[in-house]
């Protein structure tokens, strides 16, 4: 059996790729290391937020399958590599994956084929980490006896409008026959393919794109802060600011960032010039220091509410509605919910959690209370924080029922709530 493309890492940028490469035709072989993934996968299973199960039991009827013998790599015309880049100690990332995924692709490296980086990482890592380990183990020259390049993933879990197929796709080729053969690639299942000069250039993108959020989430997010101590609507403000129809773009403050790409991959950046330059990116280390520190801020305005009406945050019970990173997914990774509930449990509060899309909550080796009682428990709590807006709240509704209600997403209208 051939293989148009075998992707390596099938998590929530590697799966839906999968999904849309089947759906174009094409014969797509999934690789994962953990056998449960793949298991799961060949049961028509799904662990991901934007595929179901009658989603991936599509994919299997298309042709698609998946494996842990790095052996079938040989078979597939294209690789892409799709795994996680996790940070590590020193805010670089951690290529382990990455290095372990090329390693299994120098292996069964065949001429002609087509390899592609998808993990987010810092610049330089295709040319520098990827193409001399795939050159040593194959013995293959890349540009002259297989085509090399980067391609940024634009997952964004959750949305419904844009997906694998419909949002650009930007590539950077190691050569210029590189580039041709990457487009073409991708070409064939994605509606636009936008070229960048190299390699380079596309991995900058990417972090480019996420600065550029994660530095204005910071900006509304401190000013969130002082337009509370000078008592300033700050949404009011936004929205009377949105109406402007050039050269304004909104963003909201929250209780923190969440998921992978916001409060992690401009680190990759920040690390990379002071690893090359010698000197700081004071933008992203600005941005970091504002947005790391809100879960404790929202903290201490939690407890600033309690303690205007005679209680102490210490045997208060305080009840946290959404702890996913975004609303409408289950994903919880670097959710701001997890410090927050750390710090309050600091303070001395009962830390109780509702989530209609998080069946058991850990932070660290602790697990928190659930409840499925909603309206009961938002009753019956000291303190109830909305800190991820879920489609299944009624926000203005929990308000008015619960004795206090701090709103960190600035989605209620009741005069009982309090806004971030």
């Amino acid at each position: 059996m051939t293989y148009d493309v075998v992707i390596l890492g099938l998590g929530y940028v590697g799966l839906p790729l999968a999904q849309q490469a089947t759906r174009a035709g094409m014969n797509v072989l999934g690789f994962d290391v953990k056998h449960s993934v793949v298991d799961s996968l060949a049961a028509g299973r799904s662990h991901v937020d934007d595929l179901s199960d009658a989603d991936v039991a599509g994919m299997l009827a298309g042709g698609f399958r998946t494996t842990s013998d790095e052996t079938l790599i040989a078979s597939a015309a294209t690789a892409v590599i799709c795994v996680p880049t996790p940070l590590a100690e020193g805010d670089g990332p951690d290529l382990r994956a990455v290095v372990g995924a090329t390693e299994a692709i120098g292996r069964n490296l065949r001429p002609g084929m087509l390899v592609v980086l998808e993990s987010t990482t810092y610049p330089g890592t295709t040319d520098e980490v990827v193409r001399p380990l795939l050159e040593k183990l194959s013995g293959l020259t890349a540009g002259i006896d297989f085509h090399l390049a980067f391609s940024p993933e634009r997952i964004d879990p959750g949305n419904e409008r844009f997906g694998p197929r419909n949002t650009p796709k930007v590539v950077g080729g190691y050569t210029s026959g590189c580039a041709d053969r990457v487009a073409e690639f991708y070409g064939r299942f994605v509606d636009t393919v936008v070229r960048t000069k190299g390699t380079r250039e596309a991995e900058t993108a990417k972090l480019l794109e996420n600065t550029y959020r994660h530095v204005n989430i910071a900006l509304v997010n401190e000013m969130a802060r002082f337009c509370h101590e000078l008592d300033i609507d700050l949404w009011d403000v936004i929205h009377a600011a949105s109406t402007k129809p050039f050269g304004f773009q909104a963003f909201y403050p929250g209780p923190g960032v969440g998921g992978h790409c916001i409060p992690i991959d401009p680190n990759y950046l920040s690390h990379n010039v002071r690893s090359k330059l010698g000197y700081p990116f004071r933008f992203v280390e600005l941005a970091q220091e504002i947005n790391a520190t809100m879960p404790d801020y929202v903290a201490r305005r939690a407890q600033n509410l309690l303690n205007a009406d005679g209680q102490a945050v210490h045997g208060a019970t305080v009840l946290l509605l959404g702890v996913t990173y975004k609303a409408n997914i289950a994903d919880q990774r670097e959710s701001p919910a997890t410090p927050l509930a750390r710090q309050l449990a600091s303070l001395g509060a009962t830390v109780l959690y509702h989530d209609p899309h998080v069946a058991t909550w850990k932070v660290g080796d602790v697990e928190v209370a659930r409840t499925d009682d909603l309206e009961g428990a938002a009753a019956a709590a000291d303190l109830v924080i909305l800190v991820q807006h879920h489609r299944e709240y009624d926000a203005d509704h929990l308000a008015g029922v619960a004795k206090r209600f701090f709103d960190t997403r600035g989605v209620t209208t009741a005069r009982e709530a309090h806004r971030l």
